[in-house]
């Protein structure tokens, strides 16, 4: 079995349960502005967000972009004009309290930090996936993390991986596995940059990209057979 010294983790649907923190923030911001959020309300904005965030990877818009017209955009497709920043602000202070964990995260992170290098690598905004590692208590078990936001690059790009190789002392790339839910941030990303990826499936989706990884785990105690 191959021996890895250098893990870099992603954060959303990874470690950190993205689609229940979106969940509550959601609802907290339609709340707010007294406007009913139905599951159709709901399904349009996943659509935009993520059809954002994919143009985002492919470097067509910039983070700026995605986060201040997603609201915007949904709003006027029913006929509404709102201020896209402001809602964006707002649903964001909701967002940054969305700590909750995957299934075996933190009893993961706790027990590998003793014996690897680990590393965040994700794709967002700053501040937001800063106090969501603090509150859920993994911040401190991670040598360094690397946001989209702060680097100029972003996943799936080789100049992301290129940024946060140059950060690391003594990486090896044939040493390092990236572990993430995205097959096109990700994985793709890994592999652009020559490491060994691990997808987190843990939904079992069917994989019809044509992007292999190296590995595939449906549960984060998997791991563990992959390093051990």
């Amino acid at each position: 079995m191959k021996k890895y010294q250098t893990l870099l983790f992603d954060v959303d649907d990874t470690l950190l349960d993205f689609k229940a923190a979106e969940r509550t923030a959601l609802h907290l911001l339609f709340e707010e502005q007294k406007i009913p959020l139905t599951d159709e309300i709901t399904a349009h904005y996943k659509t935009i967000n993520q059809g954002l965030w994919k143009s985002f990877e492919e470097g067509k818009i910039d983070r700026d972009e995605v986060v201040n017209t997603r609201f915007s955009i949904l709003f006027e497709e029913y006929g509404q004009k709102v201020d896209g920043s402001l809602f964006e602000q707002n649903y964001r202070s909701y967002l940054e309290e969305g700590d909750q964990l995957i299934r075996g995260a933190f009893e993961l992170i706790q027990d590998l930090q003793s014996e690897y290098d680990l590393y965040i690598v994700t794709n967002g905004v700053s501040k937001t996936q800063d106090k969501r590692l603090r509150n859920s208590g993994l911040h401190s078990f991670f040598k360094d993390i690397f946001v989209s936001e702060d680097t100029g690059y972003q996943k799936p790009m080789k100049a992301y991986f290129d940024y946060v190789f140059a950060r690391i002392p003594n990486f090896s790339v044939e040493k390092g596995l990236i572990i993430g839910d995205s097959l096109s941030a990700d994985i793709k990303g890994g592999q652009l940059a020559g490491l060994d990826t691990c997808w987190f499936n843990s939904a079992k989706k069917p994989n019809h990209t044509g992007i292999v990884p190296t590995y595939e785990i449906q549960s984060l105690n998997e791991l563990y057979q992959i390093l051990r």
